[in-house]
C-alpha cells in the first residue's frame, strides 16, 4: 500500500494503472479507469475522461492531478484548479519521458524504473513480422491468404475510424515489426473509406477498445478483409500495461 507521497487524482486510465503498481496514491480515477481491478473498485470515480466533476475531486483534496491532452480535453486542463501533469504520448519515448515526468512530480522511484525500460524498448532494433504472428490477437476473424501490403487499425465505426502513423499505436506497431505497413501512414485518428481500400492486400485490425469491436464479430466478418480482433488495452495503455506487452512481444 502506498505510504506518504502526494495524493494524485488519474483522470487517465493507462497512468491510474500505472501509478497504483508504482505504489502512488491514488485517490481518485475516472470509471474508464479499470485497472488494477482489485484496487479501483475502492477509489472513487470522479467522472469520465472527458467530463469530471471538480466538486468530486475537491473531495478527495488531491495535491496532484494526472491529465494527458488525449484521453482529456484541453478545457479541463484549463480548468483543473491543482498542480498537474500532462502527458503527450504518441511514441515508446514519449512514454519514456511522460514516466519521467510523473516520477519527479510523484517521487515514485517506480516509474523511473520504468521510464528506464520504455528507452530500453524504444532503442530495440525493429524487426519485420509476418502478419500471421501478430501479437495481442484475441481472435482471428478472418485470416489473410497471403502478407498483407496495408495494416488497419480500427478504432471506431460509423464512421470508420483508424490509427494514423502519428499515433503511440503506429509506433507499437513499429515496434512489434508491423507498422511499416500501417494505413494510413499519417495523421491521428482519420475518418476512412474502405470501399478505397483493395481486400486483398489489406489487413483489418478491430480494436476491442475504444469501440466494442467484440460485439460486432458478425459485421466484420461480413466485410470482404481479412480481419483479426486484437487487444485494444495491449496495443495502446501506454504506461506499463503496453509497456510489459511489447517486452514479451520483441523477446519473441
Amino acid at each position: 500500500m502506498p505510504v506518504g507521497g502526494p495524493r494524485v487524482v488519474s483522470l487517465v486510465p493507462s497512468w491510474t494503472e500505472t501509478l497504483i503498481e508504482a505504489g502512488v496514491a491514488v485517490v481518485g480515477r475516472t470509471r474508464y479507469c479499470v485497472h488494477p481491478r482489485e484496487r479501483v473498485e475502492a477509489i472513487p470515480a470522479v467522472g469520465g475522461t472527458k467530463q469530471v466533476r471538480w466538486e468530486a475531486v475537491a473531495a478527495l483534496d488531491p495535491d496532484l492531478v494526472v491529465m494527458d491532452e488525449e484521453e482529456n480535453t484541453a478545457e479541463m486542463a484549463a480548468a483543473c484548479p491543482y498542480p498537474r501533469v500532462v502527458t503527450r504520448v504518441r511514441s515508446a519515448a514519449d512514454a519514456a519521458a511522460a514516466c519521467s515526468a510523473l516520477a519527479q512530480a510523484t517521487g515514485a522511484r517506480p516509474l523511473a524504473a520504468l521510464a528506464a525500460r520504455w528507452r530500453r524498448l524504444a532503442a530495440r532494433p525493429r524487426r519485420r513480422r509476418p502478419a500471421a504472428r501478430l501479437p495481442g490477437v484475441v481472435a482471428w476473424w478472418r485470416r489473410p491468404r497471403r502478407e498483407p501490403a496495408h495494416i488497419v487499425y480500427l478504432v471506431w465505426r460509423r464512421p470508420w475510424m483508424a490509427a494514423g502513423g502519428e499515433t503511440f499505436i503506429a509506433d507499437a506497431l513499429r515496434i512489434a515489426g508491423l507498422g511499416d505497413r500501417l494505413w494510413p501512414a499519417a495523421g491521428r485518428y482519420p475518418e476512412i473509406d474502405l470501399a478505397t481500400l483493395d481486400p486483398a492486400a489489406t489487413l483489418l485490425l478491430a480494436a476491442t477498445e475504444p469501440y466494442p469491436f467484440a460485439r460486432r464479430r458478425a459485421e466484420m466478418q461480413a466485410l470482404p478483409f481479412p480481419c483479426a480482433l486484437v487487444d485494444g488495452e495491449a496495443w495502446c495503455w501506454y504506461g506499463v500495461r503496453a509497456l510489459r506487452f511489447l517486452e514479451a512481444a520483441t523477446a519473441a
